[in-house]
């Protein structure tokens, strides 16, 4: 698939920002308009495990934990092609074309290999066919992965997005209650 080819996200005409004057603003009677249509527009995440278990449970977690009815666009892969435990950079291209909508692809791995195998990946980002720009998150995988998910369901950036997901290398976890 050419790269041409690739669907892109929706424009918003600047006539329709929210910050653009219209005749029809919302009244203390009237709902205010959402700042964005449903899922208009945010960066999409790609968690990459060895396991397509995990890295779906990993992902169910963090769309759960956005509290969103609209959550962030996210994919799950893991495993080879050959059906057992490994990663494949043919499934996590794949994985981030279905995620990307226009403003980035953010992609966490579980363990070194998986890591390797999305660097390499990303080092030939075009001959793989992957959107631009995507972007490494060196991260803890299930902190990075829910603070990931939580920063694009609410709209931030591709830089917004992998700052939280690398923040969760800094959290400790001693001292923290335990339920």
């Amino acid at each position: 698939m050419d790269r041409r080819d690739a669907p892109r996200a929706d424009v918003i005409p600047i006539s329709n920002a929210p910050s653009a004057p219209h005749a029809d603003q919302p009244t203390e009677a009237e709902p205010a308009r959402p700042a964005r249509p449903s899922g208009h527009g945010r960066v999409g995440v790609v968690l990459v495990s060895h396991s397509e278990e995990l890295a779906a449970a990993a992902g169910r977690l963090a769309v759960s934990l956005a509290g969103s009815d609209d959550p962030a666009p996210v994919a799950t892969t893991g495993g080879s092609l050959a059906d057992g435990p490994g990663t494949s950079a043919v499934l996590v291209a794949a994985a981030a074309r279905r995620v990307d909508q226009g403003h980035g692809v953010a992609v966490l791995a579980d363990l070194g290999s998986a890591v390797g195998t999305v660097l390499a990946l990303l080092a030939a980002a075009d001959e793989h066919g992957l959107p631009f720009p995507v972007r490494f998150a060196d991260a803890p995988f299930v902190e990075g992965a829910v603070a990931a998910v939580a920063t694009a369901t609410a709209g931030g950036d591709l830089s917004a997005v992998l700052d939280a997901a690398e923040e969760m290398y800094r959290q400790r976890k001693s001292g923290q209650h335990s339920l």
